[in-house]
């Protein structure tokens, strides 16, 4: 028993020959710079995203080694594996898939995914990355919804909606909580975007079992409506959604 708990497998392990060469390194030497609409097909990203992505990310002690013996990968190729994980479901996204096509260990896939995870989820990244539209930004949305509707509803300038995260196994704790109404396990995240789709708000954490309703409470525009919301402004929102002065929604049946 001690000598399982001092072991970091507790079965044996048997090397898997690779290939020389991975489509991982392909993608990022080649594809990146020649053939655009291949990268995003792997990485869901652009080229210029990714490298906006990878400059501000590459400076987070996250992924600085204090050892001189054994170095990090290159944050390019960290979050490469990250993004073609994140941007891929069922068996494509499996640890072994995306071992392979990267040529690097399984347990590597999730320390990739951990480390850039934890570079995303600092509070000064999300505040960079997510925030409110300045007021020039807030008038360009206002144009666009007048153009694409009527005058009247200018002031609807966002929208909030709830989109479930699908979860590969029933998790372990509480299980039963994150299943949803389509019949899966699931997270229920809220998104709180301007017309041309930037996301400006955002809520996490949530159960799929969670109603929108209740979920989007854990936004900053619910929380603080009253100082990001001018007089006359509010909200467009789906029939799920409880109408308010500052909150519309489709009028139900």
């Amino acid at each position: 028993y001690l000598t399982l708990l001092c072991s970091r497998y507790e079965n044996p392990r048997e090397r898997i020959d690779k290939p020389e060469h991975s489509y991982l390194h392909h993608l990022l030497l080649r594809l990146k710079h020649s053939h655009e609409e291949l990268f995003r097909h792997d990485l869901r990203v652009s080229p210029h995203t990714f490298d906006s992505l990878v400059a501000a990310l590459e400076n987070d002690d996250v992924f600085k080694n204090h050892s001189e013996s054994a170095q990090q990968a290159p944050v390019e190729e960290q979050l490469a594996v990250a993004l073609y994980r994140f941007g891929h479901d069922g068996n494509a996204a499996s640890l072994q898939s995306v071992a392979n096509w990267a040529l690097i260990g399984k347990g590597t896939v999730h320390l990739y995914t951990r480390r850039v995870m934890t570079a995303i989820l600092r509070p000064e990244f999300m505040s960079k990355a997510v925030r409110f539209p300045t007021e020039e930004e807030k008038k360009e949305a206002k144009s666009w919804v007048r153009s694409h509707s009527c005058k009247a509803w200018e002031n609807g300038w966002c929208f909030v909606d709830g989109t479930l995260v699908p979860l590969a196994y029933r998790p372990y704790w509480y299980g039963e909580s994150y299943f949803d109404r389509k019949c899966r396990y699931s997270l229920n995240v809220q998104i709180v975007s301007l017309p041309n789709l930037r996301i400006i708000d955002f809520a996490y954490g949530h159960t799929g079992s969670t109603h929108d309703a209740t979920a989007w409470e854990g936004t900053t525009l619910f929380k603080e409506h009253e100082i990001r919301l001018e007089e006359g402004e509010w909200v467009w929102a789906d029939s799920a959604y409880p109408i308010q002065t500052w909150v519309v929604a489709p009028y139900k049946k």
